[in-house]
């Protein structure tokens, strides 16, 4: 059964073979791996070379040993690593030897997160940016996830947290003292306005939260229309591959098929879809009914058509379109400049070139998003709203006791996010998240 008291180890640098493999212990008898596998103690935070043997003496590798002491680790506990060949049976050998130490175990996933959370080295938003940046696979995603990880958000919301809790203790002090000559009147006052600049700051921040998201998950664009448009062609020349089939048979794509490309450091994702048309064919008909609720979840719906009348536009909403003309080289005689927003053959680059040019424009202003201090996963958003709401209701209340109440609620859920009260049913979700070795 496992335990906070246990020592816990686990390769931590990944896949096998390599060309190095660290290896990390972190608990209370972290320690006792250099003495009995390393010939003794090392100094701490000084990479030290040392020949690893087993228990009974046997040579396994000679590497790099460190030695971290707690409270100065990652963990906040005594950890030590061991840099060694990132052979298999090198790795699986010192795994195996390390499983017959007393109150040793192999680390579930996330747990040395987990430990530096509960030692209070790290808070939830640094620790969920910790599980970002290692995941980042774009340029914008490490920029955002480097900026959660180092503590550049958590400083922004410990310093409103300290602002609500002033406030509450300002605003009880006023309940509790009003009789007193020492405590002015005017001290309400001032609190309120800076209660005031508090939300219209939480306000400012939860308007990145869009950018945030796009960031982390995607700028998601559907490619929609009726059958033949050119969707899966179009598909294909945007990834640059043959991902979707192309015939001329109408609903030849019944699924929905998806593709991931990078584009000026986002990562934008592309979902051709089935034609829309009235049709009593089943699985075509869930293919439509795909494509369609697709659409609602969209930041930008390409809407195909090789006719100029022939836009299946979606009814109104909040998600932006785009009306791309398709296979202008067959008639372009057809179409006119008014006719579509973008004119398009996949033949010919320039017309590809306009659309890329279209879609860049819309994704999130590169130069707004340059701070990465905005809310980056969907329950920091939840809870500052919550927060916000509770600072409006307070404002508006005339009542000392209401106003007290709501600026805890405001105060609690902001704590939510970094983890500060009320989080354990959190937990198991978020380190569920981290490989084994984090």
């Amino acid at each position: 059964m496992s335990s906070a008291s246990d020592t816990i180890y686990s390769l931590s640098s990944g896949g096998l073979p390599s060309g190095v493999a660290v290896l990390r212990v972190s608990g209370p008898s972290a320690s006792t791996v250099c003495d009995v596998l390393c010939g003794g103690p090392v100094p701490p935070r000084v990479a030290a070379l040392r020949t690893i043997r087993s228990r009974n003496g046997e040579i396994i590798d000679q590497g790099l040993v460190l030695s971290f002491p707690g409270p100065a680790s990652f963990t906040g506990e005594d950890c030590v690593e061991l840099q060694v060949h990132g052979g298999r049976a090198v790795v699986e050998r010192l795994l195996d030897e390390l499983g017959t130490f007393p109150h040793f175990r192999h680390a579930e996933a996330g747990e040395f997160s987990r430990r530096a959370f509960a030692q209070g080295k790290l808070d939830l938003v640094e620790i969920e940016g910790l599980a970002d940046l290692i995941s980042a696979e774009t340029e914008m995603q490490r920029r955002l996830a480097s900026e959660h990880a180092r503590g550049g958000v958590s400083q922004i919301y410990q310093g409103w947290a300290k602002r609500l809790t002033h406030a509450r203790a300002m605003i009880e002090a006023e309940l509790d003292f009003a009789d007193e000559d020492d405590v002015p009147g005017s001290v309400s006052a001032a609190i309120w306005r800076d209660m005031e600049h508090l939300s219209r700051e939480i306000s400012d921040h939860l308007a990145g939260a869009r950018t945030g998201a796009i960031i982390r998950h995607g700028y998601r664009i559907v490619i929609s229309g009726p059958p033949n448009a050119g969707k899966s062609s179009l598909l294909n020349a945007l990834a640059k591959q043959d991902i979707a089939i192309v015939t001329d048979i109408a609903g030849t794509t019944r699924d929905v098929l998806s593709v991931d490309i990078s584009l000026a450091g986002f990562v934008v994702k592309l979902f051709d879809t089935a034609g829309l048309r009235e049709t009593d064919d089943l699985v075509e008909r869930e293919g439509i009914r795909r494509a369609k609720a697709l659409q609602d979840e969209a930041d930008l719906i390409l809407c195909l058509s090789d006719a100029p009348h022939g836009f299946m536009l979606p009814d109104e909403g909040e998600t932006e379109i785009l009306r791309v003309a398709t296979k202008i080289d067959i008639s372009p005689e057809l179409w006119d400049r008014t006719a579509a927003d973008v004119l398009v053959s996949v033949e010919t680059p320039q017309g590809l070139e306009a659309l890329i040019s279209a879609i860049t424009e819309r994704l999130p202003d590169s130069a707004a998003a340059d701070s990465f201090s905005v809310p980056s996963r969907r329950r920091h958003g939840d809870h500052l709203t919550q927060c916000l709401a509770a600072l409006n209701e307070a404002a508006k209340s005339a009542d000392l006791d209401l106003q007290s109440e709501q600026l805890r609620r405001a105060s609690d859920a902001l704590g939510r996010i970094t983890g500060r009260i009320d989080v354990e049913d959190l937990l198991d979700v978020i380190f569920s998240e981290f490989c084994i070795g984090k």
